[in-house]
């Protein structure tokens, strides 16, 4: 699973957090998330990360197919359900994203776990995301920002609360992910336009 555990994140990561349902995420956190971004443009870049073999971790997928459908001009997304990007082939899309883009800015995507009152939150974090700590798994960290989506309860069995985590939360909170990088990318103007096309030359042999 690409999914990081959440219990209390430290002060100088959490810059801004929304629940879902909120009105107001989508302009808020677009105008947050710009304002991280390099002064002169860059190749931007969305990696959703998860499987689609997993209720609660299919997060990044949905968000990443959903942001397609929106056909967007200025961000370029890897990680959707019919080709997602997980454990065992994170490692070699980073590679791919290096060779393809010059000087990528990426948006990493993911779902994770938290407390019961943070259950649809999505928070905005400064820095990579380290996919599979909460699996114990050594992954290759990614993403220059990122955006959570906390799903479910944190706690023992985490595979078992993702594969039992409901579909409902999962799709909406996808949609407004989707929603919210379709404003960054509506706002992108200045910056030289990349279509959203998913390269996907990586033989994906098995998923999660």
């Amino acid at each position: 699973m690409n999914l990081k555990k959440q219990f209390v994140m430290k002060s100088e990561q959490e810059n801004m957090r929304f629940m879902y349902t909120d009105s107001l995420i989508s302009t808020m956190m677009a105008e947050k998330v710009i304002s991280f971004f390099p002064v002169i443009p860059k190749e931007y870049i969305v990696v959703c990360i998860g499987t689609d073999r997993s209720t609660g971790d299919s997060l990044g997928p949905l968000t990443g197919t959903f942001l397609q459908e929106n056909k967007p001009k200025n961000l370029t997304v890897y990680g959707t359900i019919h080709e997602p990007v997980h454990a065992t082939n994170l490692e070699s899309y980073i590679e791919i994203i290096h060779n393809q883009h010059s000087n990528p800015y990426i948006i990493a995507i993911d779902a994770c776990l938290g407390r019961s009152s943070s259950v649809g939150n999505i928070v905005l974090g400064i820095g990579p995301l380290k996919p599979g700590a909460a699996l114990n798994k050594t992954l290759p960290e990614i993403g220059d920002i990122n955006l959570t989506g906390i799903v479910n309860i944190s706690g023992f069995m985490e595979f078992s609360i993702l594969q039992n985590t409901r579909l409902s939360i999962v799709v909406d909170m996808a949609k407004q992910l989707a929603k919210l990088l379709t404003e960054i990318d509506s706002r992108l103007q200045h910056s030289i336009a990349v279509p959203s096309i998913v390269i996907t030359p990586v033989k994906q042999e098995s998923k999660l």
